[in-house]
């Protein structure tokens, strides 16, 4: 199997680019804090998968959150990732869950939301209805509306031996090209990219993939990134976020339990602080100059 690697690789003949994404640790690591059901865990994986593929479109130093909202059963799957292609994850459901792997049926009504915050400039956030069949009929709905390029994507999923693979291509019109025949070499292309095979896409080297795809096309492969399941949770986070809530509702909590404990829901880590731990987050809350760095 493929290891965590995202490539880029661009047609030479024609304005299209392309990328090419294949999990297995990184998304095994992500989904490994939780007993996920199976359609969940899928939807998880094309999500995780499409987040690394638009992250590879953006041109800058910062993070994108993927996020798909419903009022169906899968009431919020989110993927957090970055330039670096560092990703975590999550979901929430509630149980009993239907019996498919249908998006509608599984989200019900519902939108993705994606949010991009570069280190310098302005935030972004762009939101479209859940209106296509797949996630990444979604995903090609929203580059439609808010970057009008002809995208397409091909996102799956797979279990071997217990273990739990995603990945995906992607196929892009390149911006600011004049080519009267840009429609024709994209649709041919998009043809030979649909042929791809769960069992290709995840053994497949990409050098071997991309010449099993296009072997009659003159592509240009450039040298991957390696993707990482990372949280950025920590204990001295966390107990900086409850030294944010009024000090009378954290003593109301520690009275009546002993304790306060904090879930990480991309991890699974659980921080526990008792009313020493807490005193001290306060008073170096209310006196910044106690505190060292």
């Amino acid at each position: 199997m493929q290891d965590d690697t995202l490539h880029r690789y661009l047609f030479n003949d024609v304005s299209v680019r392309g990328e090419l994404i294949q999990l297995s640790e990184s998304f095994q690591k992500l989904t490994e804090s939780k007993d996920y059901p199976a359609s969940v865990k899928a939807l998880l994986g094309e999500l995780m998968a499409a987040t690394c593929l638009l992250t590879a479109t953006l041109k800058f130093e910062g993070s994108i959150t993927v996020q798909i909202q419903g009022d169906g059963p899968v009431s919020l799957l989110v993927i957090n990732g970055n330039d670096k292609q560092v990703m975590r994850g999550t979901a929430r459901w509630k149980d009993p869950l239907p019996n498919t792997s249908s998006l509608q049926e599984l989200i019900g009504t519902g939108q993705i939301v994606i949010s991009i915050e570069p280190n310098k400039g302005e935030r972004y956030q762009g939101v479209v209805e859940l209106e296509g069949e797949t996630l990444a009929a979604c995903l090609e709905h929203y580059f439609a509306r808010s970057e009008q390029l002809q995208t397409r994507l091909w996102l799956r999923t797979d279990e071997k031996e217990g273990k739990a693979f995603a990945g995906g291509l992607l196929l892009q019109v390149l911006p600011n090209t004049q080519n009267e025949n840009e429609n024709e070499d994209f649709d041919h292309l998009v043809q030979l990219t649909t042929t791809i095979k769960n069992e290709e896409l995840f053994n497949l080297n990409a050098k071997e993939l991309l010449h099993r795809l296009y072997h009659q096309e003159n592509v240009t492969l450039f040298p991957e990134n390696k993707v990482t399941f990372q949280c950025s949770c920590s204990r001295e986070r966390t107990q900086s976020a409850i030294a944010s809530i009024p000090h009378s509702e954290v003593e109301s909590i520690i009275k009546e339990k002993g304790k306060i404990t904090l879930h990480c829901d991309y991890c699974g880590t659980d921080y526990t602080f008792d009313s020493i731990d807490l005193s001290c987050s306060f008073d170096n809350a209310s006196n910044p100059s106690n505190s060292t760095h």
